[in-house]
């Protein structure tokens, strides 16, 4: 129904009540059809006045609410810490929206006048308080839209029949409120408006300010390299320095482009000149320059100081050069470099963008190297590598290990450390290696401490600086040092694109050397509000996940975090901080008011945090919890009326005595987006009711919590994008709530969904696309076929196969599918209908295993189990291109041999064989499984010994042996008779072997 159908629907209606008597039934039939196109998902479109002439002054005030009530187009404004703001919708709210959509223009104008100002806010104090200012005024304007929307839903959500006299009482309610909002909405622009207006005196302007100028770029002058400076003391790098000149020297390397990458203070720059230095590789080519790139590259500076060094102009060549175009110049240094071999060095290089400004002076084409010039930099942007030269060796210096730190602090806190005077007490020694631990290996951070200690010669200085240890190596410099740690680190973070501040910001919710799950972080992003998709045309399907994963991966190759481990298909699975560079990231996020951390076992912690952060409401917090729930938990929440995150964490088994705790929490904090409640372990319950009024959650994770039931309330959580139940028990009483929830993107359910018959209809989740435990019990699995934005699915129901056999049946973007069948699976269809399977799961017998051009050429990831194959399944999937992880698992093959051919499995890196009771041979040819690192076999015990051909996968790193007889193991060890297959495998275990 458009805009025309519903005035000539009103009008009829309006034309059949001409008299009062009939207008109170007249309004309950015009919020029936409110509320019909609400529910399908339309507009409500303002009703025309010359409709509204017909009610009389009643109607009027009755038919004017409608379209505000049906909060079609309610939005928020999430505006992000860092000085920046980024505003996520528009806001159409009946009878303030022009007011509202100025305040929209101004929050607006005022972000790009923050681009430069939160670059240059530690100039001056005035000017960090007024964006202070600033982000409390936008988050002030997000708490009045969002309570009022709250309000607005609460009303609509009511039952039941009023009288006359309250729906007229409730009308004149929603008027003042409407005259209150505006008010306010005015107060808010009036204060951006001045605030704006201040920042002008300031010297801020709406175009990015120079960073020249700029307290940070001061700050990254004071890092300036010079080649001719050499530093003493160098600890550890002797491996890296032989690594990275063979890669320099030797032609059968072909590196044009080497380059040293890695966070802030490990040693880059002094990496780089122990090599520019070197004896060998100063004898291989004929010239040799470095050159310090600054923060605002002159590429004609650039230029001339790398000639200068490459050809020692004399004084008239000189002036001659100093008077070349820029293109002659430019020339005249790609000749050279292409003459003769050079090495030029460029250091501390930040962004691509950059090297395209120096790019015309530089050959990397075949030219380059038929005379071996090459280029040695260093970043800690592993993009800006990449951009120059996709084919460059990356090389990527680890943070030292305990003995070498100690060692280079022991060369720093005591200079006579040769002299024969030189003793350490056993006390110090142990205050020293624990603050020498709190530097995580880096270097900088080590040389600053121990030259801030070697001044400190007492037991009790140095240990008022081990209690203090996080705040002095934030502040102090060391000898050699014009930066402090945390300055140094800062750099990175001032270089962040504006989008990515608030990602990296937000990682200071997590504790201390916690492996992120980056699924689950990517979620919360996507949920708070800090991810948005490009505005360009034409970027394709690409979804919100899709582009925090870009964001994150950004992060990583600017190395602001570390890489844990990454799945089979390469992406990164879990990722980690390293403790400084958390601490920089607490530390800021602290300052931009950004989120709380309130430690519930260390109250001087949480105390000193508290004292640390500026004024102003709490948006996001993260809570650390110890065993005491009940008393810490809700003392600290249920004041904070504006929280929009709460994540929780725990060190130990953390227990909630009853969930009706929880009451006053969900009562108070009704503007949560967030909420992530896993682990805490309350006793078995029913969720409260109360969970219903948190209408604009968005994530809700109730993990490990062993709630095994959910109010009918849960169904108002219209707003939600990620719901995990996964709580650890096998079945949770769901109502029957869950198919209303359209926005769901992430659905996670336990293995039963309880006892009700009541069916689901899951298929109006059309954005969903995550899936796991697919409810058989409750749902028609043929509801799957419309879910077409899936992803990921995980399935325990023998019908799904047979969906396949519907013609043009087609999950084209599932990626990931685990599929449990007790009875035959018929791979071919499942393959043919998923053509872009990364991971495959599959527990039930297999019909006929399919050819490997029937199977996704991207499948990355494949377990197989209660397979039942009696043909060798290895010439199939020896042919599939990128397969990198393969598990054969209990009886999923019921034949005697396995035989991998030359070439078969071109990037397998870890196999798996487990409980093949009837494998007794396993054949491998020399070629075969060129990339394994990691072999498991377990309970295979007819097979007597491993294939000669291991002896021929040098790139096996780890051999493990479980559940096997004595005599297999005996073979394998040192002496044994198959012991020369294996030798070249640094890690060997045996489990269980002794049978």
């Amino acid at each position: 129904m458009d805009g025309c159908e519903t005035e000539v629907s009103l009008r009829s209606l309006l034309a059949a009540a001409p008299h009062q008597q009939n207008k109170a039934k007249l309004v309950h039939q015009l919020e029936q059809l409110a509320e019909e196109r609400i529910a399908e998902g339309l507009p409500w479109t303002p009703i025309p006045y010359s409709v509204i002439q017909f009610c009389g002054p009643l109607m009027l005030t009755w038919v004017g609410w409608f379209p505000f009530i049906s909060w079609k187009a309610v939005v928020t404004f999430v505006v992000e810490s860092i000085g920046s703001l980024l505003i996520q919708e528009g806001v159409f709210l009946y009878g303030v929206e022009d007011k509202v959509l100025q305040l929209r223009t101004e929050l607006r104008r005022m972000r790009s006048y923050l681009q430069d100002a939160d670059r240059r806010q530690d100039e001056n104090e005035s000017l960090k308080n007024w964006i202070s200012e600033i982000r409390e005024a936008a988050y002030d304007s997000d708490d009045v839209i969002e309570a009022y929307a709250l309000r607005g839903a609460s009303r609509r959500n009511r039952r039941g029949a009023l009288s006359l006299i309250k729906k007229c009482a409730l009308i004149i309610n929603r008027f003042i409120e409407m005259h209150q909002v505006g008010s306010q909405v005015d107060g808010i622009i009036a204060r951006i408006s001045s605030l704006t207006r201040s920042l002008e005196t300031y010297g801020i302007r709406p175009e990015r300010g120079e960073a020249s100028n700029s307290m940070h770029g001061r700050q990254r002058a004071l890092t300036r390299s010079y080649s001719h400076i050499i530093e003493e003391d160098i600890i550890g790098v002797e491996d890296d320095v032989k690594i990275l000149e063979s890669c320099l020297i030797h032609p059968s390397k072909g590196y044009r482009v080497v380059a040293i990458c890695g966070m802030g203070g490990l040693g880059k720059t002094t990496l780089a000149k122990k090599v520019y230095h070197s004896t060998c590789v100063r004898h291989h080519f004929e010239g040799l320059a470095w050159a310090y790139i600054s923060q605002h590259c002159q590429a004609r500076d650039v230029w001339e100081g790398i000639l200068f060094k490459l050809i020692s102009p004399s004084k008239s060549l000189r002036e001659e050069l100093v008077n070349m175009r820029d293109e002659e110049l430019a020339k005249m240094l790609y000749q050279v470099q292409v003459e003769k071999s050079c090495l030029v060095v460029i250091d501390d290089i930040w962004s691509a963008d950059t090297w395209k400004k120096l790019s015309p002076a530089f050959p990397l084409g075949r030219s380059l190297s038929a005379v071996g010039s090459k280029i040695l930099l260093t970043t800690r942007n592993i993009d800006v590598a990449i951009q120059m030269d996709p084919s460059c060796y990356l090389h990527t210096p680890r943070c030292l290990n305990d003995d070498d730190s100690w060692e280079l602090f022991q060369k720093k806190a005591f200079p006579k450390i040769d002299g024969p005077d030189f003793k350490i007490s056993t006390e110090m020694e142990k205050l020293g290696r624990e603050m020498v631990g709190k530097c995580g290996g880096l270097p900088l951070a080590i040389i600053v401490l121990g030259g801030l200690l070697a001044s400190k010669p007492t037991f009790y200085e140095w240990d008022t600086v081990h209690q203090n240890i996080n705040s002095y190596l934030r502040k102090a410099k060391g000898q050699e040092q014009h930066l402090g740690v945390s300055e140094v680190l800062a750099l990175s973070y001032y270089q962040l694109p504006y989008q990515l501040k608030p990602c990296f910001l937000h990682l200071a919710h997590f504790p201390e050397n916690l492996e992120i799950p980056t699924k689950k972080l990517i979620r919360i992003w996507v949920a708070e509000g800090i991810i948005s998709l490009p505005q360009t045309e034409g970027e394709g399907e690409e979804t919100l996940e899709d582009v925090a994963q870009r964001y994150l991966t950004e992060l990583v190759e600017r190395c602001m975090i570390q890489v844990v481990e990454k799945s089979s298909t390469g992406r990164i699975r879990t990722c980690q901080m390293h403790n400084l560079m958390r601490d920089l990231c607490v530390s800021k996020a602290y300052q931009e008011n950004f989120l709380e951390v309130i430690v519930s076992w260390n109250a001087e912690e949480t105390r000193g945090v508290s004292r640390a952060r500026p004024m102003g409401k709490v948006h996001r917090i993260a809570l650390y919890l110890d065993q005491d729930v009940d008393r810490f938990f809700l003392s600290h929440l249920k004041s904070h009326h504006h929280l929009r995150s709460l994540l929780c964490y725990h060190e130990k088994t953390t227990r909630l005595s009853e969930w009706g705790l929880m009451k006053p929490v969900f009562n108070k904090c009704r503007l949560l987006r967030v909420l992530n409640l896993e682990g805490i372990q309350g006793q078995r319950g029913k969720l409260p009711k109360e969970i219903g009024y948190l209408i604009h959650l968005k994530f809700l994770s109730l993990r490990n919590t062993k709630v095994d039931e959910l109010p009918p309330s849960i169904g108002n959580l219209k707003c939600l994008q990620t719901l995990d139940l996964l709580t650890g028990n096998s079945t949770v009483q769901i109502p029957n709530v869950i198919g209303n929830m359209h926005r769901l993107r992430h659905l996670y359910l336990p293995e039963s969904c309880g006892d009700s018959t009541e069916r689901w209809q899951l298929a109006n989740l059309k954005n969903l696309q995550t899936l796991v435990n697919f409810p058989a019990e409750k749902c028609d699995v043929r509801d799957l076929m419309k879910l077409t934005n899936l992803r990921k699915l995980v399935i325990d129901d023998s019908k799904f196969g047979d969906i396949f056999k519907s013609p043009n049946v087609t999950f084209s973007h599932l990626e990931s599918l685990f599929f449990v069948s007790s009875e035959d699976i018929s791979i071919v269809h499942v393959a043919a209908g998923c053509p872009n399977l990364y991971k495959l799961h599959i527990e039930g017998p297999i019909k006929t295993f399919p050819e490997h051009h029937q199977i996704s050429s991207k499948l990355a990831k494949l377990k197989l189990q209660g397979s039942e194959l009696i043909i060798d399944p290895m010439p199939t999937l020896e042919k599939l291109p990128n397969l990198r992880l393969l598990e054969l698992q209990l009886d999923s093959f019921m034949g005697k041999q396995l035989v991998c051919s030359s070439k078969g499995f071109p990037q397998l890196k870890s196999l798996l064989i487990h409980h093949l009771h009837n494998l007794e041979e396993w054949k491998l040819d020399k070629g075969a499984m060129p990339c394994l690192s990691k072999l498991e076999i377990s309970n295979c015990t007819k097979l007597e010994r491993v294939p000669d051909g291991l002896r021929f996968v040098t790139t096996l790193q780890d051999l493990e042996i479980t559940s096997m007889f004595a005599e297999f193991r005996t073979k394998l060890e040192k002496g044994g008779e198959d012991h020369y297959k294996v030798q070249h495998v640094p890690t060997m275990v045996f489990c269980y072997c002794d049978y």
